[in-house]
């Protein structure tokens, strides 16, 4: 889910270990010369999960690394079996009141754009959680530090 830590945690773990950081939104970016809110709006969502797809199988290919999705990337069948069945997948859990504090100033989340913030991530959540519990593992990121998170990140990968 947007919001929850992915790219913060995710650089946290590649500091501690020798994997390489890839974040897939980021990629998108510099590919684009654009933010993922002017993509949506120039481009379309439609067109941005082509993208994001391609970017996701791509990295997937890589090895030692550590890859942090945007919310809506493990949506995508085709995405989440590569990721099942060659890598491993972690659902970072957390309280929607606690995500809505994190994105309400942000304006980089353009699924938000025009809504009042917690009622559109209680809508998201709704929809996606069926498919994020589908992910190998789950943490529970509520009322618990960064250095804590990453920690039980480092060791389910090293119990791989």
């Amino acid at each position: 889910m947007m919001g929850v830590g992915k790219s913060t945690l995710a650089k946290i773990v590649c500091k501690r270990t020798d994997l390489k950081f890839i974040d897939t939104d980021l990629n998108i970016e510099k590919k684009f010369s654009m933010k993922i809110s002017e993509i949506f709006k120039k481009k379309g969502e439609i067109f941005f999960r082509k993208q994001e797809e391609k970017e996701v199988l791509e990295s997937l290919k890589k090895n030692k690394c550590v890859i942090a999705l945007g919310g809506g990337a493990f949506l995508n069948k085709n995405v989440r079996e590569t990721i099942l069945r060659e890598s491993i997948s972690i659902w970072l859990d957390i309280d929607l009141k606690t995500l809505a504090k994190r994105v309400k100033w942000n304006n980089k989340r353009p699924l938000l754009d025009g809504e009042d913030t917690l009622s559109k991530i209680k809508k998201l959540y709704a929809q996606r959680k069926k498919i994020y519990r589908l992910a190998q593992h789950r943490i529970n990121c509520n009322n618990i530090n960064k250095k804590i998170i990453s920690k039980k990140i480092i060791d389910i990968y090293e119990k791989q």
